[in-house]
C-alpha cells in the first residue's frame, strides 16, 4: 500500500501517538486524514478532517463509517491504561480496558471492513504493545487487553485476507506521551513510531516491532514461563537503573 494519496482515519488523534500518526500521514502525502476523538474540539492539527468518535459506542462507530466512506487506511490507536490489577482491582475497570482496547478496535474493524473492501482492500493498523506478551503489578488489565487485542488482530488478518486488506500489528515499549509520563526511561518519539508503522504498511508487513524493547521481549517468548519471567525481571530492573 502507498501512503501517498491514501485516505486515512486515525482514532484517538487529538494527542500523543494518534496526533503523531495524523501529522505524519499529512506530511507523507495522504490525500485526506480523518482525525477522530471523543472530544473533537481538542483537535489542534491543521489540515485534518475532524470527526467525533467514541469507539466504545456502536452508534458513534457506525456514524464514523458513514461519514468516511473513502477510507483506505484505518489506524486503530485509541486506548486506555488504568493501572489496574486483575485480582484486586475493580472488575468494572478491567472490563473498561477490554471494552476500549479490544472490542473498540474490533468494532472499528467490523464497521470499516466493507469500506476498505470497496476502496480496493487497503490496510488496518492496530497499535498494540510489548505488553501484549508480558504483565506486571499495576498493569494486569492492560496486559490482558493488549494480549487479547493481539489475538484479535491475528484473527481479523486471516478473515480480511480474502478482500485484500492488510492487517498490521504494531508493538512498542514506551512512547514519549502523557500515558508514559511517569516512567523515567528511554521512550520512542511518537513521530518515529508513526513512521515505523507506516513504513511497515508500505512494505506489506503483518507485524512491526517499533523499538528495541519490543524486539527484545518478542525474542524471549520461546523461553519457559519461569525463565521468561526471570528474564523480564532482569530487563525491567536494568531499564529502571539506566
Amino acid at each position: 500500500m502507498d501512503i501517498n494519496h491514501s485516505t486515512a482515519l486515525v482514532t484517538g488523534a487529538n494527542r500523543g501517538l494518534g496526533r503523531a500518526f495524523a501529522q505524519r500521514l499529512l506530511e507523507r502525502g495522504a490525500r485526506k486524514v480523518y482525525a477522530t476523538a471523543r472530544r473533537p474540539e481538542a483537535m489542534d492539527l491543521p489540515g485534518v478532517e475532524v470527526l467525533p468518535l467514541d469507539i466504545t459506542d456502536p452508534a458513534s462507530v457506525r456514524a464514523a463509517a458513514e461519514a468516511a466512506p473513502d477510507v483506505s487506511l484505518l489506524i486503530n490507536n485509541a486506548g486506555i491504561s488504568t493501572g489496574t490489577d486483575l485480582v484486586t482491582g475493580p472488575l468494572d475497570v478491567v472490563r473498561d480496558e477490554m471494552e476500549t482496547n479490544v472490542f473498540g478496535h474490533l468494532a472499528m474493524v467490523r464497521a470499516f471492513a466493507p469500506v476498505l473492501a470497496g476502496n480496493g482492500g487497503g490496510a488496518v493498523v492496530n497499535v498494540l504493545s510489548a505488553m501484549s506478551w508480558f504483565g506486571g503489578r499495576g498493569a494486569g488489565a492492560y496486559h490482558l487487553s493488549k494480549a487479547a487485542a493481539w489475538a484479535m488482530t491475528n484473527g481479523v488478518r486471516l478473515e480480511l485476507a480474502e478482500q485484500g486488506t492488510l492487517v498490521t500489528a504494531v508493538h512498542l515499549g514506551l512512547a514519549d506521551t502523557d500515558m508514559a509520563a511517569g516512567w523515567p526511561v528511554a521512550k520512542i518519539v511518537p513521530s518515529d513510531l508513526a513512521d515505523a508503522a507506516l513504513d511497515g504498511v508500505e512494505a506489506g508487513s503483518a507485524e512491526v516491532l517499533a523499538d528495541q524493547w519490543s524486539r527484545d521481549v518478542k525474542s524471549r517468548l520461546p523461553l519457559a514461563p519461569e525463565d521468561f519471567s526471570a528474564a523480564m525481571d532482569r530487563a525491567l530492573a536494568a531499564l529502571m537503573a539506566a
